[in-house]
């Protein structure tokens, strides 16, 4: 069966331009009503700035089989049981008869920090996986073929994403090589390459734009095995050979 990549390159530009517009939008309410949140924060708290995203993957899914599918998006409805906490919220949930189709996390960063934010999403990430493959283990979501997991993450395209930086230096051993003077764009690739090679996410992706991409959609990608080719190709493969097991 030949997958639908559902025109995937434009639809990813329309997210790419309602991140930024929506951002810009939530910051200038807040203006408005003289009520502005310090930093970056006005344009977080909007919190719908990846909704493209959220419909590129709802295209993919109705487009490859599953049109009949429970897709959730709504907060009430995206937990799920872990195994070292009670439950965990997701950003976009796949249902099917019963079944766990696909659990997504959407991702982003804008500066002027990433240091920090750059290490806590690496430990809410590795922690979200870890916890929900033990639940998946522990029969939490019934007895079902694996589910597809995705980590999608869009990062602002600035100057202090893509300048080199140093590893914090450690007493006893060596950082690993592969992060001595990588920008934190080059170290969300790292991540992202890890996290799917360690099999904790089917796919991890991330993207770059600058604010300017608010206008035309232009996004970046760090690498094939990281693109949003790579994660629509295999979200739509997913699907598919669901529908053709259910059908």
């Amino acid at each position: 069966m030949t997958l639908d990549m559902v025109n995937y390159q434009d639809k990813a530009r329309e997210a790419v331009k309602y991140f930024w517009g929506n951002r810009a939008a939530a910051i200038e309410k807040q203006i408005e009503l003289g009520k502005v949140d310090q930093g970056e924060r006005g344009g977080v708290t909007s919190g719908n700035n990846m909704d493209g995203f959220l419909q590129l993957i709802i295209d993919i899914v109705e487009a490859n089989g599953l049109s009949g599918s429970d897709i959730h998006i709504k907060k009430g409805v995206l937990t799920l049981p872990g195994y070292f906490r009670p439950t965990k919220l997701w950003d976009v949930l796949v249902m099917h008869e019963g079944e766990l189709v696909a659990a997504i996390e959407l991702k982003s960063q804008c500066g002027p920090s990433f240091g920090n934010n750059f290490n806590n999403r690496t430990e809410e990430a590795i922690g979200t996986a870890h916890d929900f493959w033990t639940a998946y283990r522990e029969g939490a979501f019934g007895d079902q073929p694996k589910p597809f997991t995705g980590w999608l993450m869009m990062i602002e395209d600035a100057p202090k994403s893509r300048a080199p930086v140093s590893a914090p230096k450690t007493l006893h051993f060596p950082v690993f090589k592969e992060f001595h003077g990588a920008s934190y764009l080059e170290r969300y690739n790292i991540l992202c390459k890890k996290l799917a090679q360690e099999q904790l996410y089917t796919v991890a992706t991330i993207i770059s734009a600058s604010r300017e991409a608010v206008d035309t959609g232009d996004y970046s990608e760090l690498s094939e095995m990281t693109g949003i080719k790579t994660f629509v190709a295999n979200l739509a493969g997913h699907v598919s050979s669901v529908a053709a097991r259910l059908s």
